[in-house]
């Protein structure tokens, strides 16, 4: 299963960006999407997470800012990133999970898409 990420850019401080992701097939079953970044220098964190049945959780250092949401019709899930700030320039990774009677037991990854927050 393949990933396929986007919308990332280059956004000022306080601007808005969203961020949409997308398998390349389409997949019967998915448990679990999830957002990650890794900003130069550090290791890959987890940002916000969405289950099937739409309960989400995000890292302390977005809360009341980034929103995840999800449209399993289209398998597509989303970050929609307001209040922006220099400290969230990162590459952001898509991630999904689950089992399907197609391709089994997955774990896929996004390529990555670049945002970059200027001050």
């Amino acid at each position: 299963v393949q990933l396929q990420a986007c919308g990332g850019g280059l956004v000022q401080t306080g601007g808005s960006l969203r961020l949409s992701c997308a398998p390349s097939e389409s997949i019967d079953s998915i448990n679990g999407m999830n957002w990650y970044r890794q900003a130069p220098g550090k290791e890959r964190e987890l940002v916000a997470n969405i289950t099937s049945s739409g309960h989400t959780a995000y890292a302390d250092s977005v809360k009341g800012r980034f929103t995840i949401s999800r449209d399993n019709a289209k398998d597509t899930v989303f970050l929609q990133m307001n209040s922006l700030q220099p400290e969230d320039t990162a590459v952001y990774y898509c991630n999904a999970w689950g089992y399907s009677g197609t391709f089994g037991y997955y774990n896929s990854w996004g390529q990555g898409t670049q945002l970059t927050v200027s001050s």
